[in-house]
């Protein structure tokens, strides 16, 4: 079941920011959620492939991938080993994928959900940040790879991991059927990974409703509706907390729409 709060006042955002589980073993605190900001409430959960593809995707994804390959592996010549490196590099580029971004950091999905190309937008309507389960996620996948994950004593999936049960997509999709997905974190290819703390999830071909699958599955997902009042007073918390393109986007890009942002006139 998806669990919806609206975000009325600083106050609500309290549980997104703070929310942690105590670790006995460690008397350490740890957080096993991943978040997603999006900028219009009304937008859904689905990958660049699918959007890009539509009901052609699985029949489409293997020559994006292969014509990808084929002219960056100048640029990256060990995308070669790995199709799940590919689709990192690719998604981190601007290629459909199967993959969906995620952060570590709720403040990084607060960022994403308090921008917009266009600021007049701002107060037109309500945006949104996801939060998943990692733990609850992976305690659905098949035996073959929690055992993996019990070997390398982590919850979370590397690529190297992820390549390790399942090399290629088609035997990742039969694996997973619609009944659950892996979420990997990436290798540190680039200071904007970084920064942004990116996870991804990987999702499997079948499971053609994110959003339906995490209703129907799952007890720990929230969605964080930003009212649209709200997102302004957000924003300047945000970078106020140094949590700013300048940071999202390492770069003159980044310190670039940081700077239009902050002398934007309302």
């Amino acid at each position: 079941m998806i669990k919806v709060i609206e975000v009325k006042d600083l106050d609500g955002l309290m549980p997104l920011i703070t929310d942690q589980e105590y670790r006995p073993d460690m008397s350490r605190y740890r957080d096993w959620h991943v978040y997603r900001g999006m900028s219009d409430v009304s937008f859904r959960l689905v990958t660049s492939l699918a959007r890009n593809c539509r009901e052609q995707m699985a029949f489409l994804e293997p020559a994006i991938l292969k014509n990808f390959t084929k002219y960056a592996a100048r640029e990256d010549p060990s995308i070669e080993k790995s199709v799940w490196r590919q689709m990192i590099l690719g998604q981190h580029h601007g290629l459909p994928t199967r993959l969906l971004d995620w952060t570590h950091s709720p403040l990084i999905g607060l960022h994403f959900a308090t921008t917009e190309a266009d600021l007049d937008d701002m107060e037109n309507h309500d945006s949104v940040v996801w939060r998943i389960d990692i733990k609850e996620l992976h305690a659905m996948l098949p035996e073959r790879y929690l055992a993996v994950l019990r070997a390398n004593k982590t919850s979370i999936f590397s690529v190297d991991m992820l390549n390790e049960v399942a090399a290629a997509p088609e035997q990742y999709d039969s694996d997973m059927g619609s009944r659950s997905m892996v979420v990997l974190e990436p290798p540190s290819i680039d200071p904007r990974i970084i920064n942004q703390y990116s996870f991804f999830s990987v999702i499997p071909a079948a499971m053609t409703d994110i959003e339906d699958f995490l209703e129907h599955n799952t007890n720990n997902t929230t969605k964080y509706i930003i009212k649209r009042e709200m997102r302004w007073r957000v924003r300047d918390m945000l970078d106020q907390l140094n949590v700013s393109e300048r940071i999202v986007y390492p770069g003159l890009d980044g310190l670039s729409h940081w700077i239009g942002r902050h002398y934007y006139v309302r």
